[in-house]
């Protein structure tokens, strides 16, 4: 456990960004969920529901949530999904 006042104020720091990082990640399977479903079920919608997928993995890595490399992975497993 960290003695120093500024130890402890970036210990609680990581703590609420490592929240926030956790829900975006989440977010991004739920919609990965989504466009998979809508792929199997032929819905109509994919295209919307994959570029919406594809803005959400892009401003995770701007904002530093995934890497690069990773969300270029993602972005293409999820253009070559077919049922």
């Amino acid at each position: 456990m960290a003695n120093i006042k500024s130890a402890k104020k970036r210990i609680e720091v990581i703590d609420r960004q490592t929240v926030e990082n956790k829900s975006y990640k989440t977010k991004i399977a739920t919609y990965v969920k989504k466009y998979k479903n809508a792929v199997d079920n032929n819905a109509e919608n994919t295209a919307e529901l994959l570029s919406e997928t594809f803005s959400l993995i892009d401003s995770a890595v701007s904002k530093g949530i995934l890497q690069k490399s990773t969300a270029n992975r993602k972005k293409a497993r999820l253009s070559s999904y077919k049922k």
